[in-house]
């Protein structure tokens, strides 16, 4: 009886979320969920307020549009629709929004500005943003004193309106990912360009010395090929903060970036500049970079991670730091893991269309203020740290399709089935 009294409960908060709006969620629709620190309107529900539990963003958000992809960066976050149109909302100090508002922040999602044509894949960065069009073209916005934009070094510092980054004319961009102050894009060829920052060597270009020796910028300020990666036809590629990762089509990992620092999991120092391969890692498909750990899914769905384990972002059940690639069991011996995201220090993953989290709940984080948290991007209704695979108990018409974890928040995009049946059953 006690556990039937829990599910109803549980049941009774996803509904308090959705009764202004249940017309709209009858069916399939899709639909965003968004929950951790509320600063700055990054969740996007018309306030500063921290969410514990998600908290649902229906479609009358986006102008009725269903959702097809979320992007959570450092204090803001993209939503792009169906209709291939970008809303945003957030932190806007570096026109990261790319909306037609100068406001510092701003607490509900608005049209992204001066995108002409229809947009398939976002990505957001910690203070930049991007947009893949549907021929292939790439726009970026936000904060560019690295040259993460890619738009060369005469290029302002701070871009408010989406740019198209003109050098890659004639080239189909088919994937993008933004890290802390870098981009790396992927073409149709599987080519891998990046760009931006190359502290730690996370461009994966290698040092260079200039004259008498002294060692250049180590930024690119427009997109470069990693000519290490030549011959591998990339499929999937992460930036993180001081790291990136790269898959190939044979399923060959190669990272790169700070990982002479034991904290990426390596316990001497190489040439980290340069990309290298992972070794032990079955045929692998997807890849996930957060602040200094690293994520892999493999073909037949297992979850690696390594690197640092702070307040136990690995999911391993314990702190302790994983200097090679290890298996994050529990709940996923039984199900495979279709998706993962890393935020700085959490990680979010979907599972038979289930949400899990782990890691950094957010007390006494970084926002904390006289003793009020205002975190809970674990999404578990506390600002605790979970150092296994927990998951979120939405009710079971909730299919979870894809995650982002940002700085320390995160939001899932999702389809709801049955609408009316859950409601009727809430109600007994």
């Amino acid at each position: 009886m006690i556990v039937g009294r829990a599910v109803t409960k549980r049941s009774l908060w996803f509904v308090r979320w959705i009764s202004v709006s249940s017309v709209e969620l009858n069916g399939k629709q899709r639909f965003a969920a968004l929950w951790g620190n509320g600063d700055h309107g990054r969740l996007g529900h018309g306030s500063l307020e921290s969410q514990w539990r998600p908290n649902v963003l229906p479609s009358s958000a986006f102008d009725n549009q269903n959702l097809r992809e979320i992007a959570c960066g450092g204090a803001h976050s993209l939503f792009l629709t169906d209709h291939g149109r970008v809303y945003a909302s957030g932190l806007n100090d570096y026109g990261q929004l790319g909306v037609s508002d100068d406001r510092a922040y701003i607490t509900e999602p608005l049209g992204v500005a001066g995108l002409p044509k229809e947009i398939v894949k976002v990505s957001a960065g910690y203070h930049h943003s991007s947009a893949i069009t549907v021929d292939g073209e790439l726009y970026m916005w936000g904060k560019n004193t690295n040259g993460q934009l890619g738009l060369g070094k005469k290029a302002a510092t701070v871009l408010s309106i989406p740019n198209k980054v003109e050098c890659l004319n004639g080239v189909t961009i088919k994937i993008i990912s933004l890290g802390f102050e870098h981009s790396i894009a992927v073409t149709d060829k599987g080519e891998t360009l990046s760009w931006g920052g190359g502290q730690s060597g996370r461009l994966g270009h290698g040092h260079q010395s200039g004259i008498f020796g002294l060692i250049k910028s180590d930024s690119e300020y427009t997109p470069r090929l990693i000519k290490e990666l030549e011959g591998l036809k990339v499929k999937n590629a992460s930036a993180g903060m001081l790291h990136s990762v790269c898959i190939s089509e044979n399923g060959s990992v190669h990272i790169f970036g700070e990982r002479g620092n034991k904290k990426l999991g390596f316990s001497e120092a190489s040439n980290s500049s340069l990309p290298s391969m992972i070794d032990g890692l079955p045929y692998s498909e997807k890849a996930a970079c957060g602040g200094y750990h690293t994520c892999v899914i493999t073909g037949g769905g297992e979850l690696y991670v390594w690197g640092t384990n702070e307040n136990g972002c690995l999911g391993i059940g314990s702190t302790d730091v994983a200097h090679l690639p290890e298996r994050v069991e529990g709940p996923f011996l039984r199900q495979s893991v279709s998706e993962v995201s890393c935020g700085w220090k959490h990680t979010a993953a979907i599972s038979g269309g289930n949400v899990y989290t782990w890691g950094w709940g957010g007390s006494h984080g970084t926002f904390s203020v006289d003793g009020h948290s205002s975190g809970g991007q674990l999404g578990q209704g506390n600002d605790v740290d979970y150092i296994k695979p927990t998951k979120i108990n939405f009710p079971r018409h909730v299919k979870a399709l894809q995650v982002s974890c940002g700085f320390n928040h995160t939001a899932i995009h999702s389809a709801m089935h049955d609408m009316e049946g859950l409601q009727s059953r809430s109600h007994i």
